[in-house]
C-alpha cells in the first residue's frame, strides 16, 4: 500500500480480471483515509472507456476555485469524499474555470463551476456564479442522493447534475483526489 497526501493507495499491479470492461474493482481504488472510496479509472479510461483527460497544473483561478470547492465542502460539514466528487464535476463541466454566459456556445442558460442553471431553479446568475454558493447548491444536492458514499462517483455526480454525457465524470477522479489531498490542509 502507498500512501501519499493522506490518501492510501492500492498498488495499479492488482487489477481485476472479472467485470465488464473498465469495470474497477476494490483492489484498483483509492481509498480515503477518512472512509469513502474513490474510483480510480482502469488503465487511464473512465467507466465508459473514454480516455482521461491530459493532466496539466490547474492555473491560479482554479487553484482557488479548487479552494474554493474545498472550503465549501469543510463549511458544510462534508468529507473529502464529498470534495473530490465536487471537484470532478467542476473539471467536467468547466474545468475548474467560473464560467458565465457564453454566447452562442452556451448550453442553454449554464454558468459557473458547475454549469448550473437559473432556469432549473439552482439560483440567479449572481448566486450560481460565486463558487462557494455553486458547490453548497451542489453539495446539498449530493447529500439528497442517498448513499453517494460508496457509489462510483460519476454515478454521484450525474444523479445531481443530469448530464447529458453521465460517465464522462470518472476521467477526473484521480485528478481530483490528487488536488483535495494537496490542498485539503493549505
Amino acid at each position: 500500500m502507498i500512501v501519499a497526501g493522506g490518501l492510501r493507495r492500492q498498488p495499479r499491479d492488482r487489477a481485476c480480471a472479472a467485470g465488464p470492461p473498465g469495470a474497477v474493482r476494490a483492489a484498483n481504488r483509492y481509498a480515503l483515509a477518512g472512509g469513502g472510496l474513490v474510483d480510480a479509472a482502469a488503465r487511464g479510461r473512465s467507466r465508459s472507456g473514454v480516455l482521461a483527460r491530459h493532466r496539466r497544473p490547474p492555473r491560479r483561478r482554479q487553484t482557488a476555485n479548487v479552494k474554493a470547492i474545498i472550503e465549501a465542502t469543510k463549511k458544510a460539514g462534508m468529507d473529502e469524499r464529498a470534495a473530490v466528487v465536487a471537484i470532478a464535476t467542476s473539471l467536467q463541466e468547466s474545468k475548474l474555470e467560473n464560467l458565465g454566459h457564453l454566447g452562442d456556445r452556451n448550453d442553454h442558460d449554464s454558468q459557473g463551476l458547475f454549469q448550473q442553471r437559473p432556469s432549473s431553479g439552482w439560483g440567479t446568475v449572481e448566486q450560481i456564479t460565486d463558487p462557494e454558493y455553486s458547490t453548497t447548491a451542489f453539495l446539498k444536492g449530493l447529500k439528497q442522493v442517498e448513499g453517494w458514499q460508496d457509489m462510483p462517483l460519476t454515478k454521484a455526480a450525474q444523479t445531481v447534475q443530469v448530464s447529458a454525457y453521465p460517465f464522462h465524470y470518472a476521467q477526473w477522479e484521480t485528478q481530483a483526489a490528487d488536488l483535495v489531498a494537496e490542498h485539503w490542509t493549505s
